[in-house]
């Protein structure tokens, strides 16, 4: 394995990383993606479209303020520890709701249409906040720090897990289902979480 091989897999395992620990988070949009899946209505042309959406945040995010970045010195210090404090901050969060009681509700009704599922899945992409932060701000930011010809690595690994995370949630409904109906489920999820987002937090701050 030559050397820009390795500079590849590991941009490309880190873009992995840090889109796992925040896509696996409890949101608006895991519980729909899980609760169509579990009723069995809609559920992959949903999945495709959070996909997509992912698949173009965080490409815009890459490109477009990894270059902006990189130009700025002091935008990309800035990237570095606002990137590194939000991910402390993450972390913290889902530390907290591993000590608390939580679980994810599946029981709503369906929404009757593919038009009506693809729009509730736009909505609860596209109008949380959460989804420009995690994707453009925080992915992009990092992702912006590698050189050039890495950072389409570091991209296709953040967009890799989005692709894996969604059709796990599709295809693994049904065995899930009883699994994170239960608080201990959640907590063991939210304590993962919390230690990918540390660890990652950390990596930046040693790099400076």
């Amino acid at each position: 394995m030559t050397p820009l091989l390795t500079l590849e897999w590991l941009a490309w395992s880190k873009g992995l990383a840090t889109s796992a620990g925040l896509i696996m988070a409890i949101g608006a949009q895991n519980a729909f993606v899980l609760t169509q899946s579990l009723k069995r209505e809609f559920h992959w042309p949903v999945a495709l479209l959070c996909m997509l959406f992912d698949a173009i945040l965080i490409t815009a995010g890459v490109v477009g303020l990894g270059v902006l970045f990189n130009q700025s010195p002091i935008l990309l210090e800035v990237a570095r520890w606002g990137g590194a404090l939000f991910l402390f901050w993450f972390g913290l969060q889902a530390a907290r709701r591993a000590l608390g009681q939580h679980r994810l509700e599946t029981d709503q009704q369906g929404v009757g249409s593919l038009k009506t599922a693809l729009l509730t899945t736009a909505a609860v992409t596209l109008l949380n906040p959460h989804a420009y932060l995690d994707t453009i701000v925080l992915i992009g930011g990092i992702g912006g720090q590698y050189a050039p010809e890495l950072r389409i690595w570091f991209a296709v690994g953040a967009i890799s897990f989005s692709v894996i995370w969604f059709s796990s949630l599709c295809a693994g409904a049904r065995w899930l289902a009883p699994l994170f109906r239960k608080p201990q489920a959640w907590r063991l999820l939210d304590g993962l979480i919390c230690l990918m987002m540390w660890s990652i937090a950390v990596s930046l701050l040693v790099a400076m």
